[in-house]
């Protein structure tokens, strides 16, 4: 099938040409500041505290936080669909975003106040309760701002524009969370309050970030546009039932093919990046033996791709964002590949290939999410408008997947290779064969899977002209 499409219906002929403001542009990226937040913080220390401050099985730990994301995957694409007919109805998706904002830090605060009198099985129930209402909160914020670019600017260069400042923002969320969150356990020797203060302080500014974001989304669509996406979204009614708004999610999976691969290969990212980040605080405990080189390899990560961002969206301005995608990727894969040597010699050069590392990862995370709006545009001039929540929806679920399937991988490596849990301050030793499972799955592991997302990559169909055509 031809990648041609009709012009696409239902949007403002105001915004057809213009450039995005600075002001929206700000306010949407702010949003990342929550996303990051959230993104990055349980996916660095929500393991290592259940295994090694509540004394959770590597094995039950992984299943904790598994269980959590299983359900956050079946609900993103119902979440997908509420939104939808939410911007149907009232010209706006602000309404979802906005709950989940307000309620994400008083869930977040309550994942890391387990009381340490508890035991194992009672702290990791609470874990698992707490951070599936977190996640449900955090759904209910990402899935919306996830849908907004397309429906900001139909414009190919204006959207590379908008999701590169919006990565900006995020590496500045993953560098702060990333290195910020953990410090802030050093406010005292008691790991309960340790891990009390960091959830409530990140709590809040994971929410501040959100809140600003859903300003955005006061755009209202024109009367044209709002009628087709009603039509289009008549099947997300609340009477349909959770079954309905489902299958809406999953129409979109199945009927667009740009959509399968682009996701596909944004899974197995998300599965390498979110292994990397769960295994993190076990390198530097137990490979580079120090707490503090937890924050030094997000910094090492996170600065390079403060820089690198914007000039990955020039390049891809140049030679297209498959092209520019595909670059990043394999420079990721390479810098990964390249810490296995940590193995033979563990020390501070790791923080060379982190940083290059870094360089690629902020292509990976800002020229897919640019991608993602064409892939939704032309689903519009193929099908009509009014499905951006659904295709959000699946595409949030899948980032899920990734994400979780990560802890979860580290977490049967951890266990297969008979990693030891603890308590509190608890001293224990780790197997040889343990250090070689955290090294792995800090290296070799995530260079494999990024290799796969190469396949599905290289078989992405559209290109500039299929979206600026005409």
């Amino acid at each position: 099938m031809s990648n041609e499409a009709p012009p696409a219906t239902g949007v403002p002929a105001s915004i057809s040409s213009a450039r995005l403001s600075r002001g929206t542009i700000a306010r949407y990226a702010t949003g990342s500041l929550g996303t990051g937040g959230f993104a990055t913080l349980p996916g660095l220390v929500l393991t290592y505290y259940l295994t090694d401050s509540l004394g959770v099985a590597a094995l039950a730990a992984g299943a904790v936080i598994t269980v959590a994301k299983v359900w956050d995957v079946v609900i993103d694409p119902v979440i997908g669909a509420l939104t939808d007919r939410d911007l149907a109805r009232h010209g706006s998706r602000r309404r979802l975003m906005l709950i989940g904002a307000l309620a994400l830090p008083v869930l977040f605060a309550l994942t890391f106040a387990v009381p340490p009198s508890l035991g194992p099985v009672v702290a990791g129930i609470w874990v698992l309760l707490a951070f599936t209402l977190t996640a449900t909160a955090f759904s209910l914020f990402q899935v919306p701002y996830i849908a907004l670019p397309a429906e900001l600017t139909p414009r190919y260069d204006e959207r590379t524009r908008l999701l590169t400042w919006r990565v900006v923002v995020l590496t500045l969320a993953i560098l702060l969370f990333g290195a910020g969150g953990p410090a802030l356990r050093r406010v005292s020797e008691d790991p309960f309050v340790q891990y009390l203060v960091m959830g409530v302080v990140c709590g809040v500014v994971i929410g501040i970030g959100m809140l600003v974001a859903t300003g955005v989304a006061r755009r209202r669509v024109d009367a044209s546009g709002a009628a087709a996406a009603s039509a289009a979204s008549a099947s997300a009614e609340p009477s349909a039932g959770i079954r309905e708004h489902f299958a809406s999610g999953i129409g979109a999976l199945t009927r667009s093919r740009p959509f399968r691969l682009l996701l596909s290969t944004f899974v197995l990212q998300a599965l390498a990046t979110g292994l990397m980040l769960a295994g993190a605080q076990y390198v530097a405990t137990w490979v580079l033996h120090s707490q503090a080189a937890v924050e030094l390899l997000f910094v090492a990560l996170i600065a390079p791709a403060l820089l690198a961002a914007p000039a990955w969206g020039v390049v891809a301005r140049r030679i297209g964002k498959e092209r520019t995608f595909t670059i990043a990727s394999v420079v990721f894969a390479i810098a990964a590949l390249s810490i296995v040597g940590m193995l033979w010699a563990p020390g501070d050069w790791i923080y060379t290939p982190v940083g290059v590392a870094g360089i690629a990862y902020a292509g990976m995370q800002s020229l897919p999410m640019a991608m993602l709006p064409d892939v939704i545009s032309h689903d519009e001039r193929m099908h009509g408008p009014g499905r951006a929540g659904s295709f959000s929806g699946v595409w949030t679920a899948g980032e899920t997947v990734g994400f979780a399937l990560g802890a979860t991988t580290l977490a049967v490596i951890l266990a297969v290779t008979g990693y030891v849990s603890s308590t509190g301050t608890q001293v224990v030793e780790q197997p040889d064969a343990a250090i070689t499972g955290i090294v792995v799955s800090f290296s070799l592991a995530p260079a494999v899977l990024i290799a796969l997302s190469l396949l599905t990559l290289a078989r992405y169909p559209l290109r500039r002209a299929d979206i600026d055509h005409g």
